[in-house]
């Protein structure tokens, strides 16, 4: 399937860089850029997110991984993914469209497909979660799920709000949500619910710091820099 980009007046809406680290060890950076583009003439906000491995992190285990998703910016449903992954000598690409309207899909790797209504990609989630009322219903002890595309594979992501915790960052002591995403049990994690992320209680609903329990240890996600528009928006308090 082919798809003409048609890249005009991109200016970008947030930019942030978080820093991965095994115990005490920094192990990669992940970078996510948010910003306005046009695919088909047809307005989107396009995420791209690359994250790899660094130091001795990389030398032991490579990984270059990039995912964007295009979402509509009324509905933030997605309506491109990609995900391109490199790590050791695995490969992996695959582009998806979306067609919310027909509740269905075309994936390069496993072709069209029938999917649930507001259907997401991985990276589209947490977006549409965090603009929609979702977040309230999570907050007010409602179970959530959301359909997931990921890979080549359909599932449903479980949300569960654990609760309200303070902890240190880069700008100081936050109080956070505290959400687990409950994702399928693979060979990355030890179960199926070792995700938690740290979203600051303010209007922003910034994700701030995130830990995965992995087979091979604990890993910490911790936000670096956060800009928008090209302005640094962290602040010492």
């Amino acid at each position: 399937m082919l798809t003409f980009f048609l890249r005009l007046n991109a200016e970008p809406l947030e930019e942030m860089e978080y820093i991965l680290r095994f115990g005490f060890i920094k192990g990669g950076k992940a970078t996510l850029v948010a910003e306005k583009e046009k695919i088909n003439r047809r307005q989107t906000i396009h995420y791209h997110m690359r994250g790899r491995t660094t130091g001795l992190v990389d030398k032991i285990y490579e990984v270059n991984d990039v995912y964007e998703s295009w979402v509509d910016p009324e509905t933030y449903l997605p309506v491109k993914s990609v995900r391109n992954v490199k790590e050791q000598k695995y490969r992996f690409y695959d582009e998806v469209t979306y067609d919310h309207e027909n509740d269905s899909l075309f994936s390069l790797k496993v072709g069209a497909k029938k999917v649930p209504p507001k259907v997401n990609d991985l990276i589209s989630v947490f977006f549409y979660i965090r603009q929609n009322q979702y977040f309230e219903d999570l907050l007010a002890g409602k179970s959530i799920q959301i359909p997931v595309f990921h890979g080549d594979d359909l599932f449903h992501m479980e949300l569960r709000y654990i609760g309200i915790e303070t902890i240190d960052t880069k700008i100081g002591r936050k109080q956070c949500y505290v959400v687990s995403p409950k994702v399928p049990k693979g060979k990355l994690f030890k179960t199926s619910d070792d995700l938690k992320i740290y979203i600051t209680k303010d209007a922003n609903r910034l994700p701030i710091y995130a830990e995965f329990h992995l087979v091979l240890g604990a890993l910490k996600c911790e936000l670096e820099s956060y800009k928008i528009n090209g302005v640094n928006q962290l602040v010492k308090e």
